[in-house]
């Protein structure tokens, strides 16, 4: 018997209680192949489950007990302590400087911000301490909800807002608005119309009186010649000195030749998406030389102007849980929590009632200095570069009167 110890049992079409001994190993088992030889097809034969013998002694169940009865006493005068560590993306807020910002009291507090999304699952315990102002532009509930695909807009708000040991959020002690206007279209892909992104964006600005408007989203002009609903309400938030950052996309590798809209327009702030080694997403999408109008873009506004950690990015999900995603989606979300903290610390930066696009103009080029060598350079896929964003902050202070 010890000879059949590491084989398989397939099982005959013709009656399970026979079996036949396989090698696991052998190229082919299992496969169609194999089934359509054994009788089997279609079906894909299964091999027999067998319970595993465990073998005990004497000895091996006294040295299990003294290892458990040692384990107790250790726990008991606290000289062991075994903490499982739940998976986070610490790494992200760490390559960003974000916790750097925060070691020095920063967190938000005093700067409004507006996202546009799939919603919000306000009931996460990660959220416990967070506050919602929520409109619904997909449905017509009056409390939180996500309509999206694996909750994004939870996803994205956890980013920002997540105040768990798991992880904390980028900035989360802002004044926080949700516009669901996005919603799984029953393929798992979260979509919506252009002209509800626009009035979503519209709400940010003149109902909500955003500092900052987040949109984790992107699509394509309508045409050549003419520009969406979303890129001109994005040019008209702007233009009043309201900070709008958007996804770059995610069509890299099919890529259409620019950056999605509505981050296209010349005043958002594009980002892409970087692994956490700090290589550019294969996803992300690459910027074009010149506008929709073929008009050349210039210097801030080269797009993507900045890319951010957007690979396997751990936050607040469904039914309580914390899920994975990756895309320039959560990069967007790390550029806002950096944007946020910097308006925390210089509130005359942030747009005034009757403004315009002064300080907003000066806010992007103190980001072009402090990414890379600050010199200029500008790439398609990684902008200026990776978010760094002590150092933004840092030349953001320097910013004379606007």
């Amino acid at each position: 018997m010890e000879g059949l110890r590491d084989v398989e049992y397939l099982p005959e079409p013709s009656d399970r209680r026979i079996v036949s001994a396989v090698d696991p190993t052998v190229i082919g088992f299992q496969d169609q192949w194999r089934s359509e030889t054994m009788g089997w097809a279609p079906l894909t034969v299964e091999p027999v489950a067998r319970p595993m013998r465990r073998r005990f002694s004497i000895s091996g169940v006294v040295v299990l007990a003294l290892l458990i009865s040692a384990s107790v006493l250790m726990w008991q005068n606290q000289w062991l302590v075994v903490e499982l560590p739940q998976p986070a993306s610490e790494w992200a807020f760490e390559q960003t400087e974000l916790r750097e910002m925060q070691s020095s009291g920063l967190s938000g507090e005093g700067v409004r911000v507006c996202m546009v999304d799939t919603g919000v699952d306000a009931q996460h315990d990660a959220f416990s301490t967070s506050e919602f102002t929520f409109k619904d532009l997909v449905g017509a509930s009056k409390g939180p909800v996500d309509y999206g695909a694996v909750a994004h807009g939870t996803l994205m708000t956890g980013l920002l807002l997540s105040n768990d040991t798991t992880q904390r959020g980028a900035a989360p002690n802002v004044s926080f608005a949700m516009v669901a206007a996005l919603s799984d279209n029953g393929q798992g892909e979260n979509t919506g119309l252009d002209s509800d992104v626009a009035d979503a964006i519209r709400w940010c600005q003149f109902e909500f009186q955003a500092d900052i408007i987040s949109l984790s989203l992107g699509g394509s002009e309508e045409s050549d010649s003419t520009e969406g609903g979303s890129s001109a309400a994005t040019r008209q938030a702007t233009d009043a000195g309201i900070y709008v950052v958007a996804a770059a996309g995610n069509d890299g590798l099919d890529d259409d030749g620019d950056v999605a809209s509505p981050g296209s327009v010349d005043l958002a702030i594009s980002v892409g998406a970087t692994t956490r080694e700090g290589a550019v997403w294969a996803n992300s999408s690459s910027g074009s030389l010149t506008d929709r109008t073929g008009d050349a873009r210039a210097h801030p506004n080269m797009k993507p102007e900045v890319v951010a950690p957007g690979e396997r990015i751990i936050s607040t999900g469904e039914d309580n849980l914390w899920y994975s995603s990756s895309g320039s989606s959560d990069a967007t979300v790390f550029v806002t929590g950096a944007l946020a903290l910097i308006l925390e610390d210089q509130p005359r930066l942030k747009p005034q009632s009757g403004g315009n696009a002064s300080c907003l103009v000066e806010v992007k080029q103190a980001l072009l200095e402090s990414l890379g060598e600050g010199d200029g350079e500008h790439d398609p896929r990684s902008g200026y570069g990776f978010l760094s964003a002590s150092a933004w902050l840092s030349k953001a202070q320097d910013i004379p009167s606007c």
